[in-house]
């Protein structure tokens, strides 16, 4: 476990505990478990954060308590090298026209490396529930090809549903990879080729 998340969740815990929001907010910290992230993510009282970096964990923290929520934050045992997805929704990190990636939490940083040198836009979530199905949709139409490719940390297809539900008028294709497939970047790169038409 990447001891910096593990601090930084302790550290915003109790420093939430003073906070106005706190008698009416849940927050739930969860690590490495793909079956609690699944359990949470399935349950549209939850929201889900999957922060990527050790800002995010603070930050998701504190909008749950501010908004007094039901949140479940699920920490990864690896980090981001820079913090992104501090605004609600989902981040464009890299601009593209042959597709988009999707890319959760500390996926990013490997997905970057991975798909160096395609024509991809990377989209960013450090929150997955609620689903930012408008910068997706957006993303989607704006490329060439409507290929989605999602990475999590959970298991594959996690967020499938959420995918196919926001892209139900557009014709696309989705290719869904998670923590379960086991791929370093050698084999995400060769997973994106492969898939790419």
């Amino acid at each position: 476990m990447h001891s910096d998340m593990l601090e930084a969740a302790a550290a915003s815990l109790s420093a939430a505990q003073a906070g106005d929001g706190a008698e009416r907010a849940t927050v739930l910290i969860g690590y490495g478990a793909a079956d609690e992230l699944t359990r949470f993510a399935t349950d549209p009282r939850w929201s889900v954060h999957v922060p990527g970096h050790p800002v995010e964990v603070r930050d998701a923290v504190r909008r749950a308590v501010e908004q007094g929520v039901r949140t479940y934050v699920h920490l990864s045992g690896e980090s981001n090298a820079e913090p992104h997805g501090l605004k609600e929704g989902f981040e464009l990190v890299r601009e593209g026209l042959g597709g988009v990636v999707l890319a959760v939490g500390a996926t990013l940083d490997p997905v970057l490396r991975a798909t160096e040198g395609f024509d991809l836009a990377v989209l960013y979530a450090a929150t997955v529930r609620p689903f930012d199905e408008v910068a997706l949709r957006t993303a989607v139409l704006a490329a060439d090809h409507a290929d989605v490719i999602l990475v999590e940390p959970g298991l594959s297809g996690l967020s499938a549903q959420q995918v196919a539900r926001t892209l139900i008028h557009v014709p696309h294709r989705l290719l869904a990879l998670g923590h379960s497939d086991s791929l370093d970047e050698a084999g995400l790169a060769r997973a994106v080729r492969d898939f790419l038409r």
